[in-house]
């Protein structure tokens, strides 16, 4: 998962300068594996590090665990800690960020990304600005990566920070509204129009219109096409001119679906787009109701509007689903890493079936 300009994971590398791995589902774990040793500190997933934070967590004495309120934050144990198992419990007075909802990792971007480019620029020196480069606000809010590259585009540094990883490129006429982040080897096609905050991981292609966004990595919206407001999940792909909504008509609190309550939830927001799991696509000209919530390798295509909770492995649209078959699903998937010239191997493809089977009891089609 990936807010601000990094990943959850590479934050905690960066402020702890250690190594890292993870207590994950077990159907996740061979991907992500966990390294015990005798002496451990158990972090939740989603904590965004911060110095006091790392600090108060390093103090921990074995045992011990940090507490904000009814937050578990972390512990330090031999082992993980067990349901109804004790530890002393530590107070922390801190703020910190908790990523609890998915739509939180687009609300809360532009603190987490203004203040993930105070981190990884500090004592750097950028790479030259071109010339040709229009830009609107402080200059030094601009960071360039080596190998990145921007021409004949317009940045917008009033409000936020500007970040290029390494090998990025904005194309000519693109409009860019910090704070703003784009990953490494990711292209900004010519003419786009962004505003912050947004976050476009590595290995992504992004055209038409993007608004407070995060888009993770190796997923494009290449094309013409609103995108607001919005969480779209790896290998994802939107066809030319697709579109959501982010606001209701009548100006309401967007409900969003809740895979753990299996119903709605109020998400307190005026605004919220899209959230689109690993590996799904739609066709052109597809339209997203606002707060629409797609699942792990759906298909979608056709005219009108879809419905605004899409389970896994649904192929179809407002006419209709039936059910994605894993093989046709895998087929595709080998070929869009194959393009990456990478490899859709066993495991991927366990972690697949799995989700498949998790979500069968959505897929009342």
């Amino acid at each position: 998962m990936r807010i601000g300009i990094d990943t959850f994971t590479d934050k905690w590398k960066r402020h702890t300068q250690s190594s890292v791995s993870f207590l994950t589902e077990d159907y996740l774990s061979t991907k992500y594996t966990a390294n015990f040793t005798d002496d451990n500190y158990f972090v939740a997933g989603t904590l965004i590090p911060t110095s006091d934070l790392v600090k108060a967590i390093q103090n921990l004495q074995t045992g011990e665990s940090l507490w904000a309120g009814t937050d578990l934050l972390a512990y330090r144990l031999s082992k993980p800690l067990q349901e109804n198992e004790h530890s002393t419990r530590v107070e922390y007075s801190g703020s910190y960020v908790y990523i609890k909802n998915p739509w939180e990792v687009f609300s809360r971007n532009a603190d987490v990304l203004k203040a993930d480019f105070a981190a990884l620029t500090h004592a750097r020196q950028s790479a030259p600005l071109s010339g040709s480069v229009n830009v609107i606000g402080p200059r030094e809010a601009i960071f360039l990566e080596e190998g990145a590259i921007a021409e004949a585009c317009t940045f917008n540094t009033t409000n936020g920070p500007i970040y290029l990883a390494a090998e990025s490129e904005v194309m000519e006429g693109a409009l860019i509204r910090g704070p703003f982040a784009l990953g490494e080897h990711s292209q900004v096609k010519m003419g786009a129009k962004i505003y912050g905050a947004t976050t476009f991981g590595p290995h992504c292609k992004v055209g038409g219109e993007v608004n407070n966004s995060v888009i993770f990595g190796y997923s494009n919206k290449a094309h013409d096409g609103f995108l607001g407001n919005s969480v779209i999940g790896e290998w994802c792909n939107l066809g030319a001119d697709s579109n959501n909504s982010n606001l209701k008509n009548n100006y309401a609190n967007v409900k969003l679906w809740h895979y753990g309550k299996k119903g709605f939830v109020n998400t307190g927001l005026q605004f919220c787009g899209l959230m689109m799991g690993d590996h799904s696509k739609c066709g052109i000209n597809t339209m997203f109701n606002t707060g629409t919530v797609v699942g792990v390798s759906a298909n979608i295509f056709g005219a009108g509007f879809p419905r605004n909770f899409i389970p896994s492995f649904a192929w179809g649209g407002a006419g209709g689903f039936s059910e994605y078959k894993t093989a046709e699903a895998f087929t595709t998937a080998k070929l869009v890493f194959e393009r990456r010239s990478l490899q859709f191997d066993e495991t991927e493809q366990d972690i697949l079936r799995h989700v498949f089977e998790q979500t069968a009891e959505f897929r009342n089609f």
